[in-house]
């Protein structure tokens, strides 16, 4: 079952996607070679403390750390480690969760680690895209293949792979509710109201589909060993059209 948000729990998680997109403003800054994962997490935990909110990501299912950080062929999941150091060349995928006021908001980006090859400049730009098709058909009278449908076409444009086992979902009073989101057609026409909440979130692979989970129970990677890109926003359906709920807000400064 599908829960619309009310006006209060959607100020609460405007104000949980406010604190994720502050994390990622961070992000952007410090991710450079030569930082550990481990760093990068203890900065996401500073700024997700400071602002009165909890890192939802911490202790879900057991999972170690604030953020999630995968790096090159490692699509979600990452555990940070101060042992994993970015070098150049590079890409990381960041995966931020913040809980205010128990509403929860989910956004994940991938980063350029300094200077990265034209293929893998290319994959990030594309799976940017695919992100932003999704959203624009995130509005009350479509159904959700509409939004899978849009990532696909992006996808299959360049003859990408796209992620089959994990996709976008549902999302407020826990981090995952219903609906699950496919990032490829399999026509489900269940319609989205105003009200709707969906955190949309391609993962796009330079090579084929298929991934697997490492033996830490966390990390999935590709099987084939490329590249894969991952981007996403909290995305609110209003009768005005999709609106993004992981931003920074003036009002919450």
């Amino acid at each position: 079952m599908i829960n619309k948000k009310s006006r209060d729990e959607i100020k609460r998680m405007k104000h949980a996607g406010h604190i994720v997109a502050l994390v990622h403003k961070a992000m952007k800054d410090a991710v450079k070679p030569g930082i550990s994962t481990k760093d990068l997490d203890d900065i996401a935990m500073d700024i997700i403390k400071s602002n009165k909110a909890i890192p939802t990501f911490l202790n879900y299912n057991g999972f170690p750390a604030s953020i999630c950080t995968s790096i090159d062929e490692n699509v979600v999941h990452g555990i940070p480690s101060k042992n994993t150091i970015l070098e150049e060349g590079s890409i990381i995928s960041i995966d931020v969760g913040a809980t205010y006021g128990g509403m929860v908001g989910d956004s994940a980006w991938t980063y350029p680690v300094g200077n990265i090859s034209e293929e893998k400049q290319k994959l990030l730009k594309v799976t940017e895209e695919a992100l932003f098709a999704g959203i624009e058909q995130m509005k009350p009278g479509n159904v959700l293949d509409d939004i899978s449908g849009a990532i696909e076409a992006v996808a299959n444009r360049e003859k990408y792979g796209i992620v089959r086992q994990y996709g976008g979902h549902g999302v407020g009073h826990a981090m995952h509710e219903d609906p699950f989101l496919y990032n490829y057609s399999v026509g489900d026409r269940t319609l989205i109201k105003a009200g709707y909440v969906i955190a949309i979130e391609p993962m796009i692979n330079l090579g084929c589909d298929d991934v697997e989970s490492l033996s830490d129970g966390w990390t999935v990677r590709t099987k084939d060993g490329k590249a894969s890109a991952h981007f996403e926003h909290t995305v609110l359906a209003t009768d005005k059209g999709p609106e993004l709920m992981t931003i920074i807000r003036e009002e919450f400064l």
